[in-house]
């Protein structure tokens, strides 16, 4: 049981209302484990930094609070996944890969082998850019044969 309520203001923001009736404009939902676990342990966190709730499953938030943090939870984990390598301009560091995603065609650089990272879940990738931004493989084997030979050139 969830003893908080959650609403958006005039500015969009997400409001925080606590049991002590304080409202709490601009908080945050932070996830612990967003890659692993991402419906396990999520903390409502203040513009000051305070921890104002802990959430152990997201999906025991009754709606339209857990509509809310899904919101504002995919605006902070913006992570495209890449479905398809088009292309990669040579199979030494620094290259640039010619990627589509779930967000459309993309251009990224690889900045260095160790930029492709394997998680613990057998065929997960997360490749970074030069630029910051995160890139998810969920599954290694389900891209096509030649996605999957330009990959193997690097890991």
């Amino acid at each position: 049981m969830i003893d908080f309520q959650l609403h958006r203001n005039p500015l969009g923001q997400l409001v925080f209302t606590g049991a002590d009736g304080v409202a709490r404009a601009g908080i945050t939902p932070v996830r612990a484990f967003p890659l692993s676990a991402p419906d396990e342990g999520v903390s409502l966190v203040s513009t000051e930094g305070q921890e104002l709730a802990w959430l152990p499953r997201l999906s025991e938030v009754p709606q339209p609070q857990r509509g809310l943090l899904e919101e504002e939870l995919a605006g902070r984990d913006f992570m495209p996944v890449i479905q398809r390598l088009r292309s990669v301009s040579t199979f030494s560091t620094p290259s640039t890969w010619e990627v589509d995603t779930d967000r459309g065609p993309a251009t990224l650089v690889l900045k260095v082998e160790e930029d492709i990272r394997r998680l613990p879940q057998r065929g997960r990738l997360l490749i970074t850019s030069g630029h910051g931004i995160v890139f998810l493989v969920p599954d290694l084997t389900v891209l096509d044969r030649a996605s999957k030979r330009l990959l193997e050139r690097f890991l």
